[in-house]
């Protein structure tokens, strides 16, 4: 797998306010350390990081603003700051990290960059409409799927699909719909360190 030298991961939304239970059951466990590997390399190969914050302007929110669960996961905040590379705080109130302050998308055409790997939470919320409009505007993305997670959700007509049921939709969706190339984190590594 090819990681372009200046391909940027995007980090979306690893907040302390999805370790609630408000959100239910979820899936994939290792989320979090392959999330935390990636990152790593990023820094060490000095290639960009763009760190997504959701500020939920839904009132009682575990994410909204000024309250404990708007955070980013320790492992995550321990991290900014100490690459290489440039390094981006986009924050927004949507799904899509293109819908942030600052512009997501003139940051990175702006810096010449054309391949973007996808990382964090939630796997079919934010992380596939942020995909989804990666591909739209042109980038080649990457979507390591061990390296997000997702909950059990509740739809229309009483229908409910588990985490790993939504995670694989996703994986379709998205592989299958050329949107983005669904791969694994050790694949992603191996390319980066490979390139870098």
């Amino acid at each position: 797998m090819e990681i372009n030298e200046n391909a940027a991961l995007v980090v979306v939304d690893v907040q302390k306010g999805f370790e609630l239970d408000f959100w239910g059951r979820r899936n994939n466990p290792e989320a979090e350390g392959n999330i935390a590997v990636l990152i790593d390399v990023w820094q060490e190969t000095g290639r960009p990081v763009v760190f997504v914050r959701h500020d939920s302007v839904q009132e009682g929110s575990p994410l909204e603003p000024g309250t404990e669960g708007n955070a980013f996961k320790d492992f995550v905040e321990e991290r900014r700051g100490k690459g290489a590379g440039p390094e981006l705080l986009v924050t927004k109130s949507v799904n899509s990290a293109f819908y942030g302050e600052p512009d997501l998308d003139a940051w990175l055409k702006g810096a010449g960059v054309g391949q973007i790997v996808i990382v964090g939470i939630q796997t079919n919320m934010c992380n596939e409409t942020t995909a989804r409009m990666g591909g739209n505007l042109g980038y080649e993305v990457l979507f390591p799927l061990d390296a997000m997670h997702t909950f059990d959700l509740e739809g229309p007509f009483g229908w409910v699909q588990t985490a790993e049921e939504l995670t694989r939709a996703t994986a379709v969706s998205l592989h299958g719909g050329r949107f983005a190339r669904v791969v694994a984190t050790e694949d992603v590594v191996k390319g980066a360190v490979s390139a870098g």
